[in-house]
């Protein structure tokens, strides 16, 4: 499976997750390997890591997004920050700008041309800050 397949499956768990309909990581794992395709290694590793750091994303989200707290921001939208934003701070194996392009063609893919705009926008600046 490639990386970008990867972080595809950590971005349909993270989206998922947001939902809180089912708040158990496994059981969602487990519900998405039954229905849809075996969740890789990466993808758990990186959807456990955003739950473990929700609470620092959200605050870099947060000083960094200066029109949209994160309460008013669509799912796929948020689900898309949390996968990048986890990549940029805690995956040293993937580059920022790489991290940065895929969450712009996830968001092309999944969300509206605007959220992609939206979406490079706070990387670019997270990533500037550093």
């Amino acid at each position: 499976m490639k990386r970008n397949e990867m972080r595809e499956q950590a971005f349909f768990l993270t989206f998922e997750n947001l939902f809180e309909i089912n708040d158990n990581l496994d059981e969602l794992i487990e519900l998405y390997s039954e229905n849809v395709e075996p969740v890789c290694e990466y993808a758990i590793e990186v959807s456990a890591g955003i739950k473990d750091k929700l609470d620092e994303i959200n605050e870099i989200i947060n000083t960094y997004s200066k029109s949209w707290r994160i309460s008013r921001l669509p799912k796929v939208t948020l689900a898309i920050l949390y996968v990048a934003l986890y990549e940029m701070k805690y995956v040293e194996s993937v580059p920022e700008n790489v991290a940065i392009n895929e969450a712009v063609e996830l968001a092309k893919k999944y969300a509206s041309t605007d959220d992609a705009s939206y979406i490079n926008g706070i990387l670019g600046a997270v990533s500037r800050s550093q």
